[in-house]
């Protein structure tokens, strides 16, 4: 889930969104490793500590994963890569969006703006976020 911090503070969507039959929720961003734990932890996400269901746990958070992209290959190969040098001086990012993988199949996709803008002035956040994710899933 490309992200926001009032989806992560927002736990009663998280629910909603898991009872609505969501596995796992996820967030992928162009950083490394320790720049999302660091920030899984500022927006005081819950430690997952113990659990060996998963092969990204232990060492990540209970409701949310963080998905590190630090090379962007996989932003790149979901067509989402942009630039945002001239407008923030970020050079490589994703673009805004959020998606449900059933089956390793992508059954919807939500892409802010209908598509990636390069050098974008502003950051849209209207068909990826939280409630726009929970009227599909219903």
């Amino acid at each position: 889930w490309k992200s926001s911090v009032s989806f992560f503070q927002e736990q009663d969507v998280i629910r909603d969104i898991k009872g609505l039959g969501v596995d796992d929720i996820y967030c992928l961003s162009v950083n490394d490793a320790f720049v999302m734990r660091q920030w899984g932890l500022h927006l005081g996400l819950a430690e997952e500590k113990s659990s060996s269901a998963s092969p990204l746990n232990p060492g990540n958070f209970q409701q949310v994963k963080v998905l590190p992209d630090g090379a962007c290959l996989f932003t790149r190969g979901m067509g989402m890569s942009c630039t945002w040098d001239s407008e923030r001086g970020f050079g490589e990012r994703s673009w805004r969006y959020s998606v449900v993988i059933n089956d390793m199949k992508i059954e919807k996709l939500f892409v802010e703006a209908g598509k990636v803008i390069q050098n974008s002035g502003p950051d849209p956040f209207e068909v990826s976020d939280a409630t726009t994710m929970v009227k599909y899933l219903q």
